[in-house]
């Protein structure tokens, strides 16, 4: 393996680590980087490409495992140390995040080939970055006033379930999971961060139980070979990602979803000057 393709391991990593979990599409930016500019198919052959994009998936996500992992721990099992009260209510935030997974869940099942075969076009991820970035917009317009949740635990079950079914608009390749989640939770009355925090509680099971499932049927691209691909790769996305998620949480109450809005539609525009015209 040359430098070059450990070159363009780094930066698919670095790009899957800053855009996976903030509200502006990952899948946006693979197009742009990857497709148009370094051509990782060509390095290799697709279904290794392809499984690349699991594998550095899968770093971004323990990002997001390390800075929640109390949470995590709480929603797991039970603290033997922690009193009743606290218990109860570990058990409340793991209903809530289950029913939050069952939309998109049902939904990814149902129309897994449908969105394989018709969805991933550059077009669409067009169509996805547009209309994200009008959700998002119209949801920090509406939100003023109507806030009724400061934070992740005091959600209902009906946000919770609402949550869930803005996520769904997540399927559609470049709405981006967490942007359409997110505003979701803001159009529900929650605070941007309380918004955030169970998007990325929730991302954390339905990205790694598909990302689990490319892996085992993509186990035979493991080679020797294209190993330290997949090492460097994986690398950057969880330390760029452990970054970025951090960051983001810090400043999602203050600065909100506008300037992701309107980054995403000078995306769009980009992306249909440079791959369309």
């Amino acid at each position: 393996m040359n430098l070059w393709e450990l070159f363009v391991a780094l930066i698919l990593g670095i790009v899957e680590g800053l855009t996976e979990f903030a509200p502006i599409s990952s899948t946006g930016h693979m197009i742009i980087v990857d497709d148009i500019l370094l051509h990782s198919k060509e390095i290799f052959t697709e279904p290794v490409a392809n499984t690349f994009k699991v594998v550095i998936q899968l770093g971004s996500i323990l990002a997001v495992v390390i800075l929640f992992k109390e949470r995590f721990i709480h929603l797991l099992r039970l603290d033997k140390g922690k009193s009743e009260h606290q218990n109860q209510k570990a058990k409340l935030s793991l209903s809530k995040v289950i029913v939050g997974l069952i939309p998109a869940g049902v939904f990814g099942v149902i129309f897994e080939d449908y969105i394989d075969e018709y969805l991933f076009s550059v077009q669409t991820v067009i169509i996805g970055l547009i209309v994200g970035a009008v959700l998002m917009l119209i949801a920090d317009r509406l939100s003023s006033g109507k806030l009724i949740t400061e934070t992740v635990d005091q959600i209902t079950y009906k946000q919770a379930l609402g949550m869930g079914l803005f996520q769904c608009l997540g399927l559609w390749p470049g709405f981006s999971r967490s942007g359409s989640t997110i505003a979701g939770g803001v159009l529900l009355g929650m605070s941007h961060r309380a918004a955030a925090d169970f998007t990325f509680i929730m991302a954390v099971p339905i990205m790694l139980g598909a990302s689990c499932l490319s892996l085992l049927k993509n186990w035979e691209y493991f080679t020797i070979e294209a190993l330290p691909f997949f090492i460097v790769g994986f690398i950057s996305a969880f330390v760029v990602a452990l970054i970025v998620v951090k960051f983001f949480l810090k400043l999602i109450n203050r600065i909100k979803l506008v300037p992701f809005a309107i980054y995403r539609i000078v995306l769009a525009v980009l992306i249909y000057v440079v791959y369309l015209k």
